[in-house]
C-alpha cells in the first residue's frame, strides 16, 4: 500500500536532549495508524514536525511523494492533546472563523457545520460561549473544526480524552467512517484497547527511537508465546502425565467439574501434538491460543529497551 506520509531519518535535538534519533516511519494511505510510546518518548516532537510547527535538525518528510512543504498544511487536520479553543468566543462564531482559516468559503463552512452540529446533536450550542460547555462538549467542537475541511491526513493526539463511553464510541465511529471515505488517521494514545480496536498499523517510539513498527495483526503474531488455554473433563493427573516434556502447565483450576489449564508448548511442539496426546484421556470443552494484547507487547518492548539501555550504560561506566 502506498504511503501518504514517509518520515525519513528524522533527528531533533533540544539543547542537551535528543527528542528524535534517526526515526523513520511510513504511514499507509487510507489507514488508521497508531503512534505509541511512553510520555517523553518523542511522539509530540514528531507530530509538531509533521505539522510544520517546528523543523527537524536532519532528515526529511514526504507527503504523498512530495517533500513536505507549506501547501500541505491544507491537507492535514491536527487535534492536539492541549485543546485550543477561545473560551469567551461563541461556538458558532469560532467554528466559522477556524473553517475560514482552513480555506472554506462562508457558504461551505455554514453548510458543513450545520451537518456536523446535527450529527453530534449540537444545534443548540451555536450561540453558547465555549466556557459554558463541559470538557466533553468542547472536545466535540474541536473535533469538528479539525475534520471540517476534509483533510487527507488527520493527526489526533489522545482523541478520546475527556469523553464518556458514549461519546468516545461516537468519535470512534466517526474515525472509522473518515477512513472509509479515504482519509488517513494517525492517532497518538495510551489506550491500548483503542489501538487493537481501530489501528491497522502502529509504530512504537521510546527514548527518541523507533523500537517497533508494523501491522497490529503481524506484531501480535510475532509476540505469540505458544501458550494455550484448555478446558476439559477428565483426570487432571492423567492430563499432566500426557504432556511429558512437550509442554508445561502454567495455571490450573477446576470449576463445576471442568478443568481449566494454561499450557505452554515446548521444543517446537504444535497444538495438534497437544490435542492428539490428551484426546484419548479427556473430553475437550474448549481450546484457545493466548495471543498477547497490544498492552502486553507495549510494556514488554519498552521494558526490554530500558534493560538494554541500562546494560549498555553499565558497560560504558
Amino acid at each position: 500500500m502506498q504511503a501518504i506520509l514517509s518520515v525519513k531519518n528524522i533527528v531533533k535535538k533540544y539543547s542537551n536532549h535528543t527528542a528524535l534519533d534517526n526515526v523513520s516511519i511510513d504511514i499507509p494511505e487510507k489507514s488508521i495508524f497508531g503512534l505509541l510510546g511512553p510520555n517523553g518518548a518523542g511522539k509530540t516532537s514528531l507530530i509538531r514536525i509533521i505539522n510544520q510547527i517546528t523543523g527537524p535538525d536532519s532528515g526529511e518528510i514526504f507527503f504523498n511523494g512530495e517533500k513536505l512543504n507549506a501547501k500541505h498544511v491544507d491537507h492535514i487536520g491536527y487535534l492536539p492533546e492541549e485543546r485550543g479553543l477561545y473560551k469567551k468566543m461563541k461556538v458558532g462564531e469560532q467554528c466559522m472563523y477556524l473553517a475560514r482559516l482552513k480555506g472554506l468559503s462562508k457558504k461551505d463552512a455554514e453548510l458543513r457545520l450545520k451537518l456536523w452540529f446535527e450529527k453530534f446533536e449540537m444545534k443548540g450550542w451555536w450561540n453558547k460561549k465555549v466556557d459554558e460547555l463541559s470538557k466533553g462538549m468542547q472536545q466535540k467542537v474541536q473535533f469538528i473544526v479539525t475534520v471540517l475541511h476534509e483533510p487527507r491526513l488527520l493527526i489526533l493526539d489522545e482523541p478520546f480524552s475527556g469523553f464518556d463511553p458514549i461519546n468516545a464510541n461516537l468519535i470512534k465511529n466517526e474515525i472509522l467512517e473518515l477512513r472509509q471515505k479515504g482519509a488517513t488517521i494517525v492517532f497518538s494514545t495510551h489506550n491500548m484497547g483503542s489501538v487493537e480496536e481501530l489501528c491497522d498499523n502502529i509504530a512504537l517510539i521510546n527514548k527518541s527511537q523507533k523500537i517497533l513498527d508494523g501491522s497490529v495483526k503481524e506484531i501480535r503474531k510475532r509476540y505469540r508465546t505458544h501458550t494455550y488455554t484448555v478446558s476439559f473433563k477428565g483426570s487432571m493427573i492423567a492430563f499432566a502425565n500426557t504432556l511429558w516434556a512437550g509442554g508445561e502447565i502454567l495455571t490450573k483450576h477446576t470449576e463445576d467439574d471442568i478443568n481449566h489449564v494454561t499450557v505452554k508448548l515446548n521444543g517446537g511442539n504444535k497444538p495438534n501434538d497437544l490435542l492428539g496426546a490428551v484426546l484419548p484421556i479427556a473430553e475437550i470443552i474448549s481450546f484457545n491460543e493466548i495471543i498477547p494484547s497490544m498492552n502486553d507487547i507495549f510494556i514488554q518492548t519498552v521494558n526490554q529497551t530500558l534493560t538494554v539501555a541500562g546494560t549498555q550504560s553499565n558497560l560504558t561506566e
